[in-house]
């Protein structure tokens, strides 16, 4: 445990340093951590820092082919909906993983008037640049 708060104090420190791109409802999703895994040649660690605004949203979505990926809610709740699931929502400190393949159909701020952060720690293909790619549902 006291190595994913590491990992996330980490990935949080960094994301002052990383400028991020914007969501269409005012949102940021930016890549704070970036580390090769020395004993998976070819795989790292990424960490991807989901920021909504109140009522934010991502498109529908899916992730690098390779990703596997373990998120978890850092503050405020987060709607989430994977291969048309149940919508589940999750409130901080609560996570949940994504399977390579999986579509993301909805990832959303649970709330209209607070904001939610999201911490996405990837494992991926270290060749992989391209780690979401927005896409109408499916």
């Amino acid at each position: 445990m006291r190595a994913i708060a590491r990992t996330a104090a980490a990935c949080l420190a960094a994301c002052l340093l990383t400028p991020a791109p914007a969501l269409a409802d005012g949102g940021t999703i930016t890549l704070v951590y970036d580390q090769p895994i020395p004993n998976l040649p070819g795989k790292s660690l990424k960490g991807v820092l989901v920021e909504y605004a109140p009522g934010g949203y991502s498109p529908a979505h899916v992730h690098a082919p390779s990703a596997l990926i373990y998120a978890t809610v850092l503050e405020g709740a987060v709607r989430m909906q994977i291969n048309g699931g149940e919508s589940r929502v999750y409130r901080a400190l609560e996570s949940f993983t994504e399977m390579p393949g999986d579509f993301h159909d909805v990832s959303s701020n649970a709330s209209t008037s607070e904001p939610a952060k999201l911490l996405a720690v990837f494992v991926v293909n270290s060749d992989e640049t391209e780690l979401t790619t927005f896409r109408p549902h499916r």
